[in-house]
């Protein structure tokens, strides 16, 4: 009887040891937030190499439904060029930005609903009416790029782009505004790191 009590410990002591370690590796390899956004960089020279699967980026994109939003209207829409044929025709409408994406193995564009965050009931709730859409859409693109990185990957957000041939590509009804098309990607190098403006500069305590 001690025999099978001394066994039964042993077997749970090794059991329990044993995804306490499995639970500690994995959390090692997770990066920290911390790592995450001091890593995070405007990547403009991808590695052809790599590709990114559908299955990663519907993961990636999954996060931006998390992002906050003006009455949780969400108003930010995605449409994803991942297959040869999309990706050739975008990288011909991001302007002098085609060469620096050209191994990107992903290209989406962000556009969002107008009419949605800033007003209520159909009105528009203060001077600024639309461009709350705008602020909501870069808060979903911040969860998309920093998502990015925690996955691996790398992004470059476009400004430059031809929002009408986007449109037509892609099909985008009207009552959307295209803001800006995303590369998604591996970095084929490692960026300086950009000089950032002091504190003070851009804070002031009362």
């Amino acid at each position: 009887m001690k025999q099978l009590i001394l066994f039964g410990a042993t077997l749970a002591l090794f059991l329990f040891g044993g995804c306490s370690s499995e639970e500690k590796q994995t959390t090692s390899n997770s990066p920290s937030f911390d790592e995450v956004f001091l890593s995070r960089r405007s990547i403009r020279n991808y590695d052809a190499s790599k590709k990114i699967s559908e299955a990663e980026v519907r993961e990636l994109l999954k996060a931006t439904q998390e992002a906050p939003s003006w009455a949780n209207q969400q108003p930010t829409k995605y449409y994803v060029a991942i297959s040869p044929e999309k990706l050739t025709a975008v990288q011909d409408m991001v302007g002098a930005n085609k060469e620096r994406i050209a191994n990107a193995p992903v290209l989406i564009v962000s556009t969002f609903e107008r009419g949605k965050s800033g007003f209520f009931q159909g009105n528009q709730t203060n001077e600024i009416g639309d461009g709350w859409g705008a602020y909501d859409n870069g808060l979903s693109n911040c969860y998309l790029i920093l998502k990015a990185r925690a996955m691996g990957f790398d992004t470059l957000i476009m400004g430059m782009r031809d929002s009408d041939k986007l449109r037509q590509l892609f099909g985008i009804p009207e009552n959307e505004t295209v803001m800006a098309v995303i590369a998604l990607g591996y970095r084929a190098s490692e960026p300086n790191y950009p000089s950032k403006r002091d504190l003070d500069e851009i804070v002031t305590f009362f």
